[in-house]
Formats: structure tokens, C-alpha cells, sequence
């Protein structure tokens, strides 16, 4: 059975920046959500990080339900582990890397707001590294994981309307410029530090 992780801080945590009413709708009603949706769909035992590495494993008239909701657990998983009360620099290695390509870490924090801000629609805009440790800012549309094209999500921002509208209505751009004041390194560190 497909879980979602387990929010690590209280639904108040984020706020200023993300209110405590989005934070309990959207991990309770929407993350949840795609949770129950991959279970209705599927009984498979393949671990939920293998699903877009292995989709066609499952019959052909699932597939695109199959991995709109495991992209849907893996992002927001992903999200969730991007925020904290105590917001953190990357650390080491990924430090290092961020550096040598970006020049500093307030460029590519500069760049990934640039990126985010032109994102068309709904989706995420990530961090990701490739299998040589190379980084790069992408966008993705609706539920797609970085996974799907073998790349490694290390740090991402949910820009779908339930992450901020109840806040900051239409003006994404202002709650682009504000998450980072939440955004938290950490794991993004970690997973950069085991992979290289």
C-alpha cells in the first residue's frame, strides 16, 4: 500500500509565508488524495520511486492514472522536505557544487525564482542532479517527476494554485519570492551527499 511521508512539522510551522489552513488542505486533502487514487488503481509491491522507471510494467489503459498519482506522492513528498520552520543552506558537497555552477548561492537561488516564475500553468520547478552529479533548475507540468527522465529530484516548489491561492490569491509571484524564506536545504544536502 502507497503512504505519504509524514509531515515533520506542524500544519503553523510555515506561516508567515504558507498559512496553516493551505498547509492542512493541501498535505490532508491533496497529497493524501493521490495516495488513495495510486491504491484504487493498483496492488503492485513495485516501491513507489520505481514506478516511472518501470510504468510499463502496468497495463497499458492505467499508465497515465499510475503515474500522474505516484508523480503526485513523489512531489509533494519532495515539497514537504523542501520547507521548514528553520529555514537551512545547503550543506557540503552540494554546497560545493552550487558554487562552482551558480557562482553563489543567492545566483541560483536568484535563477530558480527566474525559472519558477516562468512556469506556464501548474507544475514544479526543480533542483535536480543527472547520474554525474551535474545540477540544473527545471520545470515540469502537472504531476511529472524528474524521475521519468532520469534525473534525481534533490529540492522542489509546488506551483500549483492549492499551494498558495488561499494567501496569496493570483500573485504566484509574491509567494515564489516569500517560500524561500521557508526553504530549507537539508535533505536536498543529504540526498546529493549519498548519490555522490
Amino acid at each position: 500500500m502507497y503512504k505519504v511521508n509524514t509531515l515533520l512539522y506542524s500544519y503553523n510551522a510555515l506561516e508567515p509565508v504558507i498559512d496553516e489552513e493551505t498547509v492542512n488542505i493541501h498535505y490532508n486533502k491533496h497529497h493524501k488524495k493521490y495516495a488513495e487514487n495510486l491504491n484504487k488503481l493498483t496492488i503492485s509491491t513495485i516501491p513507489l520511486e520505481q514506478i516511472p522507471k518501470r510504468i510499463n510494467e502496468f497495463p497499458l489503459k492505467d499508465r497515465g492514472q499510475i503515474l500522474y498519482n505516484a508523480g503526485g506522492i513523489l512531489n509533494h513528498n519532495l515539497y514537504w522536505q523542501s520547507l521548514n520552520e528553520t529555514p537551512g543552506l545547503p550543506k557540503g558537497k552540494l554546497l560545493n557544487k552550487i558554487n562552482n555552477d551558480y557562482g553563489s548561492f543567492e545566483n541560483f537561488k536568484k535563477i530558480f525564482i527566474n525559472k519558477s516564475k516562468n512556469l506556464v500553468g501548474s507544475g514544479y520547478t526543480f533542483l535536480v542532479s543527472d547520474n554525474n552529479g551535474n545540477l540544473t533548475i527545471i520545470n515540469l507540468p502537472n504531476q511529472e517527476t524528474p524521475l521519468s527522465y532520469d534525473l534525481t529530484p534533490l529540492f522542489t516548489v509546488d506551483l500549483w494554485e492549492h499551494a498558495y491561492y488561499l494567501k496569496y490569491r493570483n500573485e504566484r509571484n509574491k509567494y515564489i519570492e516569500n517560500i524561500w524564506n521557508k526553504a530549507n536545504f537539508d535533505n536536498a544536502s543529504k540526498i546529493y551527499e549519498k548519490l555522490f
